[in-house]
């Protein structure tokens, strides 16, 4: 007897709030915990990278198009962080991000760069994010659509303000919408991320 013409598996497309000190990967390495410590589903692949060290919206889908549109720089997809910097930036730093910053690698492309309050519902970081007394911290709302190794630490560090605690709130379409710390949740539609 034939076998029933089975139609393919829709598509999957996973955010996750990836907590600090966990790779874009799903194996561990060194100190660093992988991915399947927090998400057990077969066949999604992580669709752009979050480094160890930052927190925030990680995408994981099944669609290789869409990994691809989400990964590649060429698709310019606006990607915003939550950036607590050290010291309290100025008019002209701020301006700088806005217009683009020279790095070691050339200059960066103009930004959506705005102060803004702490995030609410912000959770708690482990190990807590090292501040002086001294020095006040500020958030910045930084949105970026390059993919530069360490870009945003290594922009607000060019306008004096080094990054203390980066959290990635949005790829295009797709935000962290209130999902606590190391929770993921299956999106039900793919919207247009091109």
């Amino acid at each position: 007897m034939p076998s029933p013409n089975l139609s393919p598996a829709p598509p999957r497309l996973i955010r996750f709030n990836k907590p600090y000190g966990v790779l874009s990967q799903f194996t561990p390495e060194g100190r660093w915990r992988g991915l399947k410590d927090f998400i057990a589903l077969p066949g999604v692949y992580v669709a752009g990278r979050l480094d160890a060290d930052s927190e925030g919206l990680l995408l994981l889908t099944s669609d290789g198009p869409l990994q691809a549109r989400i990964s590649d720089p060429r698709f310019k997809m606006l990607k915003t962080y939550w950036v607590q910097v050290e010291g309290e930036p100025s008019d002209s730093a701020m301006a700088a991000l806005r217009g683009g910053v020279l790095l070691n690698d050339g200059p960066t492309r103009p930004a959506n760069a705005e102060r803004m309050d702490a995030p609410p519902g912000l959770w708690e970081r482990e190990p807590p994010v090292r501040v002086r007394k001294a020095i006040p911290t500020f958030w910045i709302a930084l949105g970026i659509r390059e993919g530069r190794n360490r870009q945003v630490r290594r922009m607000t560090a060019a306008v004096g303000h080094p990054t203390l605690r980066l959290i990635r709130s949005s790829i295009g379409p797709y935000a962290l919408d209130g999902m606590a710390q190391g929770v993921w949740r299956e999106t039900a539609e793919l919207a247009d991320a091109g």
